[in-house]
C-alpha cells in the first residue's frame, strides 16, 4: 500500500452501496477494551494480512484464513479458555468460501450472551487491487482463465452479504500501512497501553555482534571500561560498583543526556508512522560492564516519557 488518502469506503465501483444510507447493524460494544472479537474479512489484496499483523502488535491472539464453518466451533473454544482468547481477531475470506452466514450465526449466539462481536471489511477500488495482485505476481483465489480484474468483479458480488454484515468498512485504495493502522485503532476500543510505543533497550557485546533486531544502535565503548579493574572485572553492571564507575565519568552524564532527549524527541514520530515497537541497543565490548549500566539508566529515564513502555535486556550476561 502506498499513497495517502483517508477514506471510508463508500465511493468506489458500481457494485458498492452506501452504508450510511442504512440502519447501522453495529452489535453491541464490549463492555472492557479487554475482551474483544474481531473479524476481519473483504476482498483479496485489500490489506486483511496487514490488519492481522497490526492487530498482533496490539496483543490480540490472530487466526488467519480461519473457514467460516468453523466460526461457530472456535466460540465456543474461546468460551472454554476466556483468559487465552481474551483478545481475537479472526480472518475470514473468500477462499473459505462467503463468510456471511456463518458471521450472522455467530452474531446471533454472541447477542444471546451479551456478547460482541466487530466486524471489519476492506476493500479498494479495481485498479488498485489489480496493481497489488501484479506488484506482488500473487494469483487472485478466484482466477481460473478469466483475469484479475473479472476474478474482482466475481469476488465482489459473492462478498456483497458480508460486506452489508459488516459494523465497519475501510477503503484502502490510498492508504499508507500507518493509515490503515489510524484507521483501525480508530473503530477498536482500546486502554492507553495499546496506543503506547513499547521501547526494547538490549545491551550486547561487539565481539558477539550487534543485534539483528536493532534500530538504533548506541557504541558505549568511549567509556572506560571497569574489566580492567581487578575489583569490578567479575562484577556486572547491575552492581552498584560497577555502576558507580561507569555513570560516574562525565561522558556518560552527557552521552544520556543526547539519548534520552532523541528519544523524547522522535517517540511521538514514530508512534505516528504506526511504529509499534522501538529496539535500542548498547554495545560494549563483552556486554557486562559499561552497556548495562548505561541501559539500565537510560530505562530508568525513558519511564517517564509519555505513552511508551520501556523493558530491558541484557543479551550476554548468560554467557
Amino acid at each position: 500500500m502506498a499513497r495517502a488518502r483517508v477514506s471510508t469506503a463508500t465511493d468506489g465501483g458500481a457494485t458498492r452501496r452506501a452504508k450510511a444510507a442504512r440502519p447501522s447493524t453495529a452489535s453491541p460494544q464490549p463492555s472492557t477494551p479487554d475482551a474483544q472479537l474481531i473479524v476481519i474479512t473483504g476482498l483479496s489484496g485489500a490489506g486483511k494480512s496487514q490488519a492481522s499483523k497490526l492487530l498482533e502488535d496490539l496483543g490480540f491472539y490472530c487466526v488467519d484464513n480461519l473457514p467460516p464453518e468453523l466460526l461457530e466451533g472456535f466460540l465456543a473454544l474461546r468460551d472454554a479458555e476466556p483468559e487465552r482468547y481474551r483478545r481475537v481477531a479472526l480472518m475470514l475470506d473468500i477462499r473459505g468460501g462467503d463468510p456471511a452466514a456463518a458471521i450472522r450465526r455467530a452474531r446471533d449466539d454472541l447477542r444471546a450472551k451479551e456478547m460482541a462481536m466487530q466486524v471489519i471489511y476492506l476493500e479498494a477500488d479495481d485498479m488498485t487491487l489489480v496493481s497489488r495482485f501484479s506488484e506482488t505476481r500473487h494469483r487472485h483465489p478466484l482466477q481460473e482463465r478469466s483475469g484479475v480484474q473479472a476474478s474482482i468483479t466475481k469476488e465482489r458480488r459473492r462478498l456483497a452479504e458480508t460486506r452489508e454484515l459488516a459494523d465497519h468498512v475501510i477503503d484502502t485504495s490510498d492508504l499508507s500501512i500507518a493509515q490503515l493502522r489510524e484507521r483501525l485503532f480508530a473503530v477498536l476500543p482500546r486502554d492507553r497501553a495499546d496506543s503506547a510505543l513499547q521501547i526494547d533497550i538490549i545491551t550486547f557485546g561487539f565481539k558477539y555482534g550487534i543485534p539483528l533486531e536493532a534500530d538504533l544502535v548506541f557504541d558505549v565503548r568511549f567509556l572506560t571500561n571497569p574489566f580492567w579493574v581487578p575489583d569490578l572485572k567479575p562484577l556486572t553492571g547491575l552492581q552498584p560498583p560497577v555502576r558507580d564507575f561507569v555513570l560516574n565519568q562525565p561522558a556518560a552524564g552527557r552521552f544520556l543526556d543526547l539519548v534520552a532527549e532523541l528519544l523524547t524527541l522522535t517517540v511521538p514520530a514514530y508512534r505516528a508512522e504506526g511504529k509499534g515497537r522501538l529496539t535500542v541497543a548498547l554495545g560494549c565490548t563483552g556486554g557486562h560492564h559499561r552497556s548495562i549500566a548505561v541501559a539500565e539508566e537510560l530505562a530508568a529515564r525513558l519511564r517517564g516519557v509519555e505513552d511508551t513502555s520501556v523493558a530491558v535486556f541484557h543479551r550476554e550476561l548468560e554467557r
